[in-house]
């Protein structure tokens, strides 16, 4: 079968590689109808050093099963499922906390022998408690909102409720990304009636507006934090939403929060110290929260509403590939010349 492989820094390409074979009784074959390329993917893409074999990659994907394990229930042949984008058996103490990215059994997608999300088919582990069923047949025009339910609408909501948002809670989304956007759908869908999104692209902060977001700031740094500032009387919003992962940004996000308030980060760190212990954050009696997002502890929730068009989280998908035009997707992707690409195998 295809699928995509990372050699370093700006080297992806799409090779052949060995049929996916069920190796436990657990696992299931899903043959892919959609992935797509993560931000997150972008960060080995511009950084890892070359290699002489390449690795797999992606994370985001959902299919059609096509074969399953003596152990696996509740699915069979032909049912069309989301893979969030960690594998989790659902049943240990962590997973019932809620927290399917800590499972004692589980891993992530690309890691090991386990299969990347970027190709045409993948060997699910612990696919009884990894896949939620799509109530949906493999040519749904709600493919690509359905597949936003394996990380990228699940993060931006973690954020949100990681956050505490809810009705009485004004909002600041850092990030005009997929993930932002997400967020602030999320704010939105849980009740937020202000929300400001900072970002400088329109065509994003447009969608952004499309999503929720009442004011958009296309400032950065301090001159960002002045005019949320200024938005906000002085004060700053209670929840702030950091969705890029830098420290500027984390930086940016503790210069809008009001004093009582909370940050979530959700953006992947790319930064070893954090601002644990300066003075916005203590004296002010700020709370961090936030991390990997446990996104299969969502799905079920979220699901419904992109089943009956409440939502469309999957319109941050502004560019469209084939599985053998993926290198172009990330160099579009990179070069801001896209938000987030959608693959069809």
């Amino acid at each position: 079968m295809k699928a995509t492989l990372i050699y370093g820094a700006g080297d992806v390409r799409v090779e052949d590689v060995p049929d996916p074979k069920l190796q436990h009784s657990t696992d299931a074959l899903v043959r892919v109808l959609r992935t797509c390329v993560c931000g997150s993917d972008l960060w080995p893409y511009g950084s890892n050093p070359t290699s002489e074999h390449g690795d797999r990659i992606g994370h985001e994907f959902l299919g059609v099963i096509e074969e399953t394990g003596s152990a696996v229930s509740g699915f069979k042949p032909g049912d069309v499922v989301v893979a969030p984008f960690v594998w989790s058996d659902n049943t240990c103490d962590f997973c019932a906390e809620g927290l399917q990215t800590s499972c004692r059994h589980g891993g992530f997608w690309a890691a090991g022998d386990v299969d990347g999300g970027q190709g045409e088919a993948v060997r699910v582990p612990q696919a009884a408690g990894t896949l939620v069923k799509l109530p949906v047949g493999e040519d749904s025009a709600l493919l690509p909102s359905l597949l936003t339910l394996s990380d990228v609408f699940p993060t931006g909501h973690h954020c949100a409720v990681t956050a505490g948002v809810n009705q009485r809670t004004t909002v600041t989304v850092v990030g005009d990304g997929a993930v932002g956007l997400s967020a602030v759908l999320a704010a939105r869908r849980l009740g937020a009636e202000r929300i400001i999104l900072m970002g400088r692209h329109a065509d994003r902060t447009d969608l952004g507006r499309d999503f929720g977001a009442t004011d958009v700031v296309a400032e950065r740094g301090d001159e960002g934090v002045e005019r949320v500032r200024e938005l906000t009387r002085g004060d700053g919003t209670h929840r702030v939403l950091e969705c890029v992962g830098t420290k500027p940004a984390l930086e940016t996000a503790f210069g809008v929060t009001r004093k009582g308030g909370a940050v979530s980060r959700v953006g992947m760190p790319q930064y070893e110290e954090g601002p644990i212990g300066f003075d916005p954050m203590f004296f002010g009696n700020m709370t961090l929260t936030g991390g990997v997002a446990p996104a299969r502890a969502y799905i079920e929730e979220l699901l419904p509403d992109v089943l009956e068009g409440k939502v469309e989280p999957g319109k941050v998908f502004d560019r469209t590939v084939r599985l053998d035009e993926v290198p172009e997707g990330y160099r579009a992707m990179a070069n801001r010349e896209a938000l987030k690409v959608l693959v069809r195998p």
